[in-house]
């Protein structure tokens, strides 16, 4: 039962989201923005409510929302980590980096631990080439990583 009370809130969150910005031009993905700010993520319960106030099918938004990397379709950890997973962070030793960081995390990307303290996530690009491998960190930018610094990260985000 308190599945569909949290739907129905989410539904009705959802409306009065799709109804403020559905004038817009291309109002999908402000739409989709307002609903994770809100939320957190991407609830499924939303997809509906979205796909009949703009008349598009299920799948069209559901397409969408998988599509781009930055919506989640669950609630992240306290934490979220982005690894860029680009060329020139790859030449740079960041793919030894992002595995290293993902066995100390016990995760895979896309993952969140049990604590829902830390989210990991791969991004393809952070526009930092000049100080690869970076990544963000809830919102950070960190450039010139070093094994060192996904120790210290590590630790940082299970506390």
């Amino acid at each position: 039962m308190e599945s569909r009370s949290a739907d129905v809130e989410i539904a009705s969150k959802t409306e009065a989201i799709v109804a403020r910005l559905k004038p817009l031009e291309g109002p999908l993905l402000p739409i989709l923005h307002d609903i994770q700010a809100e939320f957190g993520y991407v609830p499924q319960a939303a997809l509906p409510v979205i796909a009949n106030g703009l008349n598009l099918s299920r799948a069209e938004v559901h397409g969408v929302v998988s599509f781009y990397h930055d919506y989640r379709e669950a609630p992240a950890g306290r934490h979220v980590i982005k690894m860029c997973r680009a060329e020139a962070c790859q030449s740079m030793g960041g793919d030894e980096l992002a595995d290293r960081l993902l066995g100390l995390l016990g995760l895979d990307w896309h993952g969140t631990n049990a604590k829902r303290s830390v989210t990991i996530e791969p991004v393809y690009c952070l526009g930092l080439c000049a100080c690869a491998p970076a990544a963000m960190v809830d919102g950070e930018v960190i450039g010139r990583l070093d094994a060192k610094m996904v120790d210290q990260l590590a630790k940082a985000v299970q506390a």
